[in-house]
């Protein structure tokens, strides 16, 4: 095989030009169903990648860089289903590989004379980049692994070689760089698929769930249709989130401002806690002896039928006319308020009031989205203070699982070091790259093993080509015919998650066994070693990953759950972030909890109610704190400082019942739900100038608390 004067190169790129053209097409055609379009997309994306793949070898070839088989793998590492997700992972690898190649070539020469100190020091490096992408959990956090990644790949096999690691960082940054360079222009200029196609169907679908999820709380929807809606809503939000990342790398001209987005996350996740909210209230209202007013029910069945609406300029034109109406309604119904259920009835409108406010505030940053351009609205909105999603972060579970990562690394370069064995470099620099690239999960030795399951697929393939097609090879159009085959199947299966850790084991394993260099170089004995480097090193990968990487699904169950307890006593204390970081937080929490309970083998029926219990006892009870510090210091004199002292001492007591050790029992609760009837009372017969506000805040936490609390909301007058 001679590749290193390619002939008739025009044919080969108008082929491949007129493959991704036909295949475009067809996955233009909205007609053709779900399943079929997914298969187009698949194959348009493997067309561009394999595409994107031979430019890469071609360049590196014209270069003469001594292994163009890098530019294939960077390109089939750093694709993506969309042109701003390539891009961006294309820079975060570029990042990275720069870094883990500088601090390769720190760390190397420096401790040259020891080599199991030097391995310690490699292995800490690549802990150490898992550990900060643990903790970043954005697109961003690709950098982190790749720095660490790259450190394995040119660092260990460099350990009895130093003179050379420089050049091989070297080498190895120039053939990364036009494998990310291919990637990035042809995804992002032949027919992209663009990400902000993708943000915007997802947001609309988020909506509409974000308004079946505020009709099921009006009207009083059985808790399993409600809690399903709750849930998917949750994974909406963190699904969001994912694509959001990679708008500011799309293609087109304007994409949303980060403030735009921050202002949609925050009302949307404010809904979740606040449709539960209303829907308690609407289940206590209907369920008690007190008949709700008639201005009330009109209210009731005037907003459902403006959350089922679907013209979305009609729900604009009502909108505003619901709102004011619910402030009247509201203050009407406070101000005549004898009752508990009056009391009840104010406070379900005024939640009802923001839930209408929240939704008409998404209608309309969606248009700004969609129409890329600024509104008065958008902008009056963009004068409130935003937050965004706020990650869920824990240091703990980062430094256990890349200690876990250092640990298996170590007795890797140890056995290779004590037994000398030859490939033994390369075997553990695999070893390093299946810890930082399989890391970022509870259980990673599923996915080792379906990568495993594609380099077996991969080395069968690379030995029939590399001893029987490619000595037949003799120019670059025929290489890229027989490669096609291979890399077309390989990269039409990485475009489908469940197959995406199997593809790669097939595209990542091709290109080096196979001998992709500058000529022809068939060495069966070296293939051989090869293959047992590379299978010795994914099987120890799966032992030590499984032992020292691996964190049970329950146990990261748990540890979430004490972690929201936690924080629920910090907050009832004064302590904590502010409400909305709060709440995007513990919507975070709810979307890490999903996909656990599915893996976990125990039943876990309450798991995600808790997490809702937990979210709006700590906003229930942050607020109510600095409202009656706000009462002790402006109307402390008029009540003798005794509303202060007993919502401090409720507050306490919340807090000690989310305490750690603490086992409640039914009279807890009980207890807890007197001392708040006992308060309301005394709120309702003082003078205090937030008297209102005081009792929505008790009458909140008493819902947030429990059942009990709609259950005995009556008894209070």
């Amino acid at each position: 095989m001679r590749t290193e004067h390619p002939s008739n190169r025009l044919v080969t790129a108008t082929g491949i030009a007129i493959w991704i053209a036909a295949i475009g097409r067809a996955c233009s055609r909205q007609s053709w169903p779900p399943a079929l379009r997914a298969d187009a997309d698949a194959l348009l994306f493997s067309v561009k990648s394999f595409a994107a793949a031979m430019l890469a070898y071609y360049f590196a070839l014209r270069v003469g860089l001594p292994k163009p088989s890098w530019a294939i793998l960077t390109v089939y590492i750093v694709s993506q289903n969309s042109a701003g997700a390539s891009l961006s992972r294309g820079v975060y690898r570029f990042a990275g590989t720069v870094v883990g190649a500088v601090a390769t070539v720190a760390i190397i020469p420096f401790f040259v004379n020891d080599p199991i100190v030097c391995s310690v020091v490699l292995a800490s490096w690549i802990g150490l980049c898992l550990y900060l992408s643990l903790l970043d959990r954005t697109a961003r956090a690709y950098a982190f692994v790749l720095s660490g990644y790259t450190a394995s790949l040119i660092g260990f096999p460099s350990v009895f070689n130093p003179a050379a690691v420089f050049d091989t960082a070297s080498v190895r940054v120039q053939e990364i760089s036009i494998g990310i360079l291919c990637a990035i222009l042809v995804h992002r200029f032949i027919l992209p698929k663009r990400m902000t196609g993708q943000f915007t169907a997802k947001l609309s679908a988020t909506l509409r769930d974000a308004r079946r999820l505020a009709g099921d709380a009006l009207r009083g929807t059985s808790g399993q249709v409600t809690r399903r809606d709750r849930d998917r809503l949750a994974g909406d939000l963190l699904a969001l989130q994912g694509l959001a990342g990679h708008l500011p790398y799309d293609p087109v001209p304007v994409t949303p401002s980060l403030e735009t987005l921050q202002l949609i996350h925050d009302r949307l996740a404010r809904l979740l806690p606040l449709a539960t909210e209303v829907d308690d209230r609407v289940h206590a209202l209907r369920s008690g002896n007190h008949t709700p007013p008639d201005e009330l029910t009109a209210l009731l069945g005037e907003v459902e039928h403006w959350f089922a609406a679907a013209d979305a300029a009609g729900r604009d034109v009502v909108a505003n006319r619901l709102i004011d109406r619910a402030q009247t309604v509201r203050t009407r119904i406070a101000a005549d308020a004898v009752t508990a259920g009056d009391r009840l009835a104010a406070n379900l409108v005024g939640h009802l009031a923001e839930m209408i406010c929240l939704l008409h505030d998404c209608d309309r940053l969606e248009r700004t989205i969609i129409t890329a351009q600024s509104s008065d609205t958008a902008s009056h909105l963009r004068s409130r203070r935003a937050t965004g999603y706020v990650y869920h972060r824990d240091p703990w579970m980062a430094a256990r699982s890349a200690l876990g990562a250092v640990a298996g690394i170590v007795i890797g370069c140890a056995f290779w070091i004590w037994s000398a064995w030859p490939e033994g470099g390369l075997a553990v620099s695999i070893l390093g790259v299946c810890c930082a690239l399989f890391g970022n999960v509870d259980v990673p030795a599923p996915n080792v093993v379906k990568y495993m399951t594609g380099s077996v697929a991969g080395v069968a393939i690379s030995l029939v080509y590399s001893f029987v097609i490619l000595p037949r090879v003799t120019d670059f159009v025929g290489l890229v015919a027989v490669l096609a085959p291979a890399f077309l199947f390989a990269g039409s299966l990485q475009a489908r998650p469940p197959t995406t850790f199997m593809a790669l084991g097939i595209t990542l394993t091709i290109p080096i066994l196979s001998g992709l260099g500058t000529t022809y170089a068939g060495d069966f004995a070296g293939s051989l070693n090869s293959v047992i480097a590379l299978f010795g090193a994914i099987g120890f990968a799966v032992v030590s990953m499984s032992l020292f990487q691996t964190i049970p699904v329950d146990a990261a169950i748990g540890r979430l759950l004490r972690l929201n307890r936690q924080d629920v006593r910090q907050r009832a204390l004064g302590g904590g972030p502010d409400e909305a970081r709060w709440t995007s937080l513990m919507i975070d929490r709810t979307a890490l909890l999903l996909p656990r309970l599915r893996l976990s083998g125990k039943s876990h029926p309450d798991v995600l109610d808790d997490t809702l219990h937990h979210l709006r006892v700590g906003h229930a009870a942050s607020r109510l704190y600095q409202a009656i510090r706000q009462v002790d210091a402006n109307d402390g004199g008029n009540n003798d400082g005794q509303i202060g002292y007993d919502g401090f001492e409720l507050l306490t007591a919340i807090a000690l019942r989310f305490g750690p050790g603490y086992r409640a029992g039914p009279s807890d609760a009980i207890a807890l739900q007197r001392r708040i009837g006992m308060l309301m009372t005394r709120v309702a017969d003082s003078s205090i100038k937030d008297r209102g506000l005081l009792l929505d805040l008790l009458i909140d936490l008493r819902f947030a608390l429990g059942p009990s609390g709609a259950s005995n909301w009556e008894s209070d007058r």
